[in-house]
This record gives C-alpha cells, sequence and structure tokens, in this order.
C-alpha cells in the first residue's frame, strides 16, 4: 500500500513539475510577487535593485544564492526557499526580458 501511495505522489510531483515547466506565464506570474518591493515588472522607484534588464543568469544566480544561504539578506533568503530551479530560471528569464527603463 505505502508502495502505491509513494508511486501515486512521484508521478503526480512529476506532472506537476512538468506542467510548470511548460507554462508561458510561469515566469510573469512568479514574479508578480516581487513587485511588492522591485516594483511592478522589476523595475524599482526607491532604494531596491531593479531586476528589469539584469541578465537572466545573474538574476538566477542571486535567488539561488539567497536559497542556499550563500548570500547574506533580511528576507531574500526567507523568500527564495520557497523556489525550484524551474521557477527561478522561469522569474530570472521573466526580468532579464523586461526593459530597463520605465
Amino acid at each position: 500500500m505505502y508502495r502505491t501511495l509513494i508511486a501515486l505522489m512521484c508521478a503526480l510531483y512529476g506532472s506537476f513539475a512538468m506542467a510548470q515547466a511548460t507554462d508561458p506565464n510561469l515566469g510573469r506570474n512568479l514574479a508578480a510577487a516581487c513587485a511588492i518591493c522591485h516594483g511592478t515588472n522589476g523595475i524599482n522607484a526607491g532604494g531596491l535593485p531593479n531586476l528589469a534588464g539584469q541578465p537572466r543568469e545573474y538574476i538566477a544566480q542571486q535567488l539561488r544564492d539567497f536559497r542556499d544561504g550563500k548570500r547574506p539578506a533580511t528576507i531574500m533568503h526567507q523568500i527564495a526557499k520557497g523556489y525550484t530551479d524551474v521557477q527561478i530560471a522561469a522569474m530570472a528569464q521573466y526580468f532579464a526580458s523586461q526593459k530597463a527603463d520605465k
């Protein structure tokens, strides 16, 4: 019984991860949560870094570093822990594709 349950859970997780990887709006949808601090579409009017127009790999590496505890932060390390590599890549691609100017 436990093997069947574990197999079912693995199958569901795999299909969920695959669905995320193919969702063309995944990056935009996840990035919406960043707007509160980093501004709409990653353009910040305050003192936090702009994310719009930054290189994709740079953004992804920073998020992975926050998530993995390699970069100190006040809040980003907690936020980034909730993201998978697929989600980080999708957000990084989204922000990299945004124009840096208002």
